[in-house]
């Protein structure tokens, strides 16, 4: 592809995070409106297209006349006029306090999507009036300081992260402007946003001369963030004191000028823009599932916040999958977040061999508290594949422990699936399991038939038959039993009644062989109770977990075992003979215990409860419908089943034209998506699987 048009300003059609700067301020009354107004007279003297917005205006009547916007307008008034008007207010309110009090005394709301909305509706409207180029650069000015308030919940950082635009912070130069300045390019980094510029303004008693303290406080400031932030790359300007008439505007605008410039090359730099990525991506990359030669399309991710995700294209997408499944508690969750700080400030990682931590021992008593009651021991693994491979080596070794050296072998159902490495693999459905290729190397495991008692029908106790068999004819080869607890996840989204698991503990023991759940898809809410396992009121000898155990922040899981298990491996002297490098990562423990406490204070049964009401709603139209062989949900799980393979490339278009994240694969279209959806997004994805099925997009070619 060629490179994006480029303008007579030098700007190319872009997303808004490309021609947006966001400019805020270490607190109120600090000078953002004077800086505001000066950066846009330079970038206005460099022939940029730009207009300065005030997206919230509080404690004006009239706020064309008496706000920030008549400021931005009196500075270029003297200038040649620009193709678009200097300066606009979207919101303003009367009472002169913070946006949220402000709006409430009007019997108005603000919201960081709604505000959002409203800038990329006022910047296209621009873009329509400016040629419908994408030329136009927005200055917006934030009200106060980073933590001002919209809502009872959000502000205007949380704004300013939506956007993903520059920053550009103003401070007053005064005592104590080193400390709110840091504090607040702090809070800039860590929400994942660039700061473009720092300007600085005069101290509030700038006519008076200040004593010989005071002028040595203001030269160290500027000294001191001159050299800390320009060596990073941070322009700073020092704004003087003038009148506000044409000569004052004028030296603002050249104070301001390093600034500007900055700002001037971020808006005319051509944007990283989605066709490039992917160009760049498929000569490097290979995508999981995929082929190098004719690879599914890829979709450019940006940025994420709550369940949506955003495209380098500015599109935002309402997430269906949780991330595989992951991120129960939405995206950016702030206590994730900062737990994650915290312990990377302390210590990201150390061995676990002959050490330990408190992320991790904490973890695992949490762990252990939320577990069926027995499991004892935690061993900590890096993935879900992982430990599913912890489980298998403990049950070879328990056994050899007991002295029963020849168990060395599986049962598992048809239609499981536990992961992509050997072991995993080995207890895959060796048909559908997406594992067939490697089946002559894979060690032979024993496979008995699906639990075919449907979750929606009555128990059938004929259902265990094929599992009694083989565990009479194979039962002295067996070293474990391993399923996944009431749903089989990525071989077929098949659930079945947790009365099956009560009767195969009960053969499991009969047999002496060890009975492990593999929890890594089910675990932590996603069926309706924190494990499947409750549904059955079984307790496994060995349990994997993992996927939501860190909220979709870290890769973590882990091996959960009785202490009848792990004495049984440690006898005589021996030990457990695994240990990966990363195991116990304290950032991944720490953000997983802040995971876990999430789900322990908050109503998760509720969140669930609305899911799966939701989905059996949204996706009932769907049944019936050709080319569809079963609609199913439990708990935060929906699926439509089709009669043929599925075209991915073109369903997936189809819900990203639609503003949704589904992932299919197989034969089946189905929805794990956040707990925290809202109904409104949850009638979205339902809408668009639904419209999809109508509109036989679906179907093969």
């Amino acid at each position: 592809m060629n490179a994006p048009d480029m303008n007579a300003h030098g700007l190319s059609r872009r997303a808004l995070a490309d021609a947006a700067v966001f400019i805020s301020g270490t607190g109120t009354d600090v000078g953002k409106s004077v800086a505001t107004a000066a950066l846009l007279r330079a970038l206005r003297h460099a022939g940029l297209a730009v207009q300065a917005v005030k997206p919230v205006q509080t404690g004006v009547a009239d706020a064309a006349r008496e706000g920030d916007a008549a400021r931005y307008a009196q500075a270029v008034e003297d200038l040649p006029p620009g193709p678009l008007p200097p300066a606009a207010t979207l919101h303003s309110f009367r009472l002169p306090a913070s946006p949220h009090l402000a709006a409430a005394r009007e019997d108005a709301r603000l919201t960081v999507a709604g505000l959002r909305q409203d800038i990329e509706a006022h910047w296209r409207s621009l873009m329509a009036l400016h040629d419908g180029d994408g030329s136009c650069a927005l200055l917006l000015e934030g009200a106060g300081g980073l933590r001002v308030p919209f809502n009872e919940q959000e502000d205007t950082l949380d704004l300013m992260a939506v956007l993903a635009a520059p920053v550009v912070i103003v401070a007053r130069n005064e005592l104590g402007a080193l400390n709110q300045i840091r504090l607040t390019l702090d809070a800039v980094r860590d929400r994942g946003l660039v700061t473009a510029g720092l300007v600085l303004t005069p101290p509030p008693d700038a006519l008076a001369t200040p004593d010989e303290a005071t002028q040595a406080i203001l030269a160290d400031n500027e000294s001191w963030l001159r050299a800390r932030l320009e060596t990073a790359g941070i322009p700073v300007a020092v704004l003087p004191w003038v009148r506000l008439n044409a000569a004052g505007w004028e030296r603002l605008a050249q104070a301001v000028r390093p600034v500007a410039q900055a700002l001037a090359a971020l808006l005319r730099t051509p944007p990283n823009t989605a066709e490039g990525l992917v160009r760049r991506d498929r000569k490097v990359l290979w995508h999981p599932y995929t082929s190098t030669i004719e690879p599914l399309p890829v979709f450019v991710a940006q940025r994420s916040h709550h369940n949506r995700l955003v495209l380098a294209d500015g599109r935002e997408l309402v997430d269906g999958m949780s991330s595989w499944w992951a991120a129960v508690h939405g995206y950016n969750h702030p206590r994730l977040l900062a737990a994650l700080r915290a312990q990377a400030g302390r210590m990201p990682h150390v061995m676990f061999g002959g050490l330990t931590h408190a992320p991790a021992v904490e973890l695992a008593e949490r762990l252990l508290d939320m577990l069926p009651q027995g499991l004892a021991r935690v061993f900590p693994a890096d993935s879900g594949s992982v430990a599913v491979e912890v489980a298998l080596k403990m049950a070879l070794q328990y056994q050899q422990g007991m002295g029963q050296p020849r168990r060395t072998r599986f049962l598992t159902p048809r239609g499981g699936y536990h992961g992509d490495t050997t072991g995993a693999m080995s207890v895959c459905d060796p048909v559908t399991g997406m594992h067939s290729l490697f089946a002559r190397m894979l060690p032979q495991q024993l496979f008995m038939e699906r639990p075919r008692c449907r979750f929606d029908q009555p128990f059938d106790p004929a259902s265990l038959d094929d599992a009694r068999q083989q565990l009479t004819e194979h039962g002295h080869e067996v070293a474990a039993v391993i399923l996944e607890p009431v749903v089989q996840g990525a071989g077929g989204m098949w659930f079945y009644r947790p009365d099956y698991l009560r009767g195969l503990a009960q053969l499991c023991r009969e047999a002496g062989a060890l009975l492990i759940f593999d929890e890594i898809a089910t675990g932590f809410g996603r069926t309706g109770t924190l494990f499947a396992a409750e549904r059955a009121g079984v307790t496994p000898d060995i349990l994997c977990c993992g996927k939501a155990l860190t909220g979709g922040v870290l890769t973590l899981a882990a091996t959960v075992c009785t202490e009848q298990v792990a004495e049984g491996i440690c006898r005589d002297g021996n030990v457990f003979m695994h240990g990966p490098t990363y195991m116990g990562n304290p950032l991944a423990c720490a953000v997983a215990l802040a995971s876990l406490r999430l789900l322990r204070e908050g109503d998760w049964q509720a969140q669930v409860q609305m899911l799966e009401k939701g989905l059996r709603q949204g996706l009932a139209p769907c049944a019936g419908l050709p080319g569809v062989a079963d609609v199913r949900v439990l708990g935060g799980i929906g699926v439509v089943e089709t009669t043929e393979p599925i075209p991915v490339a073109r369903l997936q278009a189809f819900f990203v034209e639609r503003g949704v994240w589904i992932r299919p694969f197989g034969r089946l279209i189905y929805l794990m998506p956040p707990y925290v959806t809202p109904p409104e997004d949850l009638a979205r994805l339902c809408d668009a699987v639904v419209d999809a099925v109508r509109q036989d997009v679906h179907l093969p070619n």
